[in-house]
């Protein structure tokens, strides 16, 4: 299986790009939040128990795609402080495949103009300037320490849409 690792920070566009990245290539989208938004129900973010399951979620969801003979998936993912140091080796073991990691990025103002956006209130994500730029100061969005992207995109330069063709041309 090949597991497509769209990462950055909030507001970057990951879900929008992952679901045109989808609708491109017929994999399927696991979103993040899907599993922080479940493991919250049950404990408040950061606490030892909600990363701990958070983790065991994610690695499953990869094992089962494998299991299942998916030629692919599409996970995206915020590097911050609660990820444990064996999450990015642990996903390698887990998909015993080709994990191809992507960074979104762009330029914070563009960030913050799209913290509110309508879309992030389905889920439980940021949509507050000043709570992103409380979580910077603190460092609490420094975390999970990434291997070197296979791709870099700057989301600000393209539509979602070019964005996952350019994805999709890279694994073609």
């Amino acid at each position: 299986m090949r597991l497509v690792f769209l990462y950055g920070p909030a507001a970057v566009g990951k879900l929008t790009v992952g679901k045109a990245l989808s609708q491109l290539t017929g994999w399927p989208l696991f979103h993040n939040h899907l599993t922080v938004d479940l493991v919250l129900a049950l404990f408040p973010f950061g606490h030892p128990s909600m990363v701990r399951l958070r983790e065991e979620i994610w690695l499953k969801a990869f094992e089962e795609g494998v299991r299942a003979g998916l030629p692919g998936m599409i996970f995206t993912f915020a590097p911050e402080r609660t990820v444990t140091a064996d999450f990015i080796p642990n996903t390698l073991k887990a998909v015993n495949g080709e994990v191809v990691f992507v960074e979104l990025t762009a330029p914070i103002e563009i960030i913050e103009d799209r913290l509110d956006s309508p879309s992030r209130h389905e889920f439980r994500k940021l949509t507050s300037v000043e709570v992103l730029r409380k979580l910077r100061v603190e460092g609490a969005l420094d975390g999970a320490a990434m291997p070197e992207p296979h791709l870099v995109l700057d989301t600000s330069r393209t539509t979602p849409d070019e964005t996952a063709r350019a994805i999709a041309a890279f694994l073609a």
